[in-house]
């Protein structure tokens, strides 16, 4: 018990530190999901484009 009340401060950072972090994680897959993109910048001069944003399908329009 003696350790446990030593060390209580850092077991109490580390865990809001992990909350966060999964917290970020979860959002990071949400938006994924949602087709957001992550990096904040424009896709016209991204090398990555293709992948990241596929273009939509065409219809046959019959």
């Amino acid at each position: 018990m003696g350790w446990l009340t030593d060390n209580l401060g850092t077991i109490v950072i580390s865990a809001v530190l992990i909350l966060i972090v999964a917290l970020i994680i979860v959002k990071m897959v949400r938006d994924k999901r949602k087709g957001k993109s992550s990096c904040g910048c424009g896709c016209s001069n991204c090398a990555m484009r293709g992948s990241c944003h596929p273009a939509p399908k065409k219809s046959s329009g019959k």
